[in-house]
């Protein structure tokens, strides 16, 4: 197979031209998120741009030390932005999402690397980091919707929840259509991708492979096995952090002690 073609600054730099066209829609469409497209992008490149540099010095470090560090800190961003994106509050909240995520990332990475893909040695930077980061990354969206349909409800079905704890219900069994419909909700879009892969789409995974030369055979089945342990990880991470987080939000009488703040857009 051939090797990766590199791209260089100024094709980058000329392609990024097309930014132009959803900056226009949002003008023309009143759609007042020009101002967050420039700061993602911005903050796109640099983040890329740092962490490709810092990626380079792992590799060559190599300590298992340093990439568990940097699985802790991947997991505390992402727990993070998730709240952050589903307007909850962090103070209370952060923990029982970080632990649930935890519990779900480190055993199928421990999986992944000591018996699927088994790297010499089995902590290798160039596959730990990544295959940690395609896990977190796709499952970020699945936390985000699944906690905002969970605490929506509280609201939006109030009544339904209140007359469940009136006939005599515990806080977790009234809440637990509630987390039913947060779960299914969160995984319906990973199921839908699931069901096209290769059909509809080649995902970032294969795509990346294919594009550094490794053979298409190979690339699609570590993306059957990437999207295999995504969906497992998505479900153990929102079941657990979803029970951690009702266990700190709920009092014995059933009152909710977070309160879901819904965006203009929501």
């Amino acid at each position: 197979m051939n090797s990766v073609i590199d791209i260089s600054w100024w094709q980058l730099a000329i392609f990024s031209l097309t930014l132009l066209i959803p900056l226009v829609m949002s003008v023309r469409y009143h759609l007042m998120i020009g101002k967050d497209i420039v700061i993602s992008v911005f903050r796109m490149g640099l983040q890329l741009c740092l962490v490709g540099i810092y990626l380079e010095y792992l590799f060559a470090l190599n300590s298992l030390i340093v990439n568990t560090c940097w699985l802790f800190i991947i997991i505390g961003v992402g727990a993070s932005a998730i709240l952050s994106k589903a307007h909850l509050p962090k103070r209370r909240l952060i923990i029982p999402l970080m632990t649930g995520m935890m519990i779900g990332l480190f055993p199928i990475l421990a999986v992944l690397c000591l018996l699927i893909v088994q790297p010499v040695p089995f902590y290798n930077t160039q596959y730990m980091i990544p295959l940690a980061g395609m896990l977190m990354g796709n499952t970020l969206s699945g936390n985000i919707v699944a906690l905002q349909n969970l605490f929506s409800a509280y609201q939006d079905r109030r009544s339904e929840y209140e007359a469940a704890l009136s006939l005599g219900a515990s806080p977790r069994y009234a809440s637990r259509p509630f987390i039913q419909n947060a779960i299914q909700k969160a995984n319906a879009p990973i199921l839908a991708s699931m069901a096209t892969i290769g059909l509809v789409t080649l995902p970032g995974m294969m795509t990346g492979q294919i594009l550094g030369g490794a053979s298409p055979i190979i690339a699609a089945k570590y993306q059957f096995m990437i999207m295999i342990a995504i969906f497992v990880m998505l479900n153990i991470s929102l079941a657990l952090s979803m029970e951690y987080m009702l266990k700190a939000v709920l009092t014995k009488e059933g009152k909710v002690l977070v309160q879901f703040k819904k965006s203009p857009s929501t």
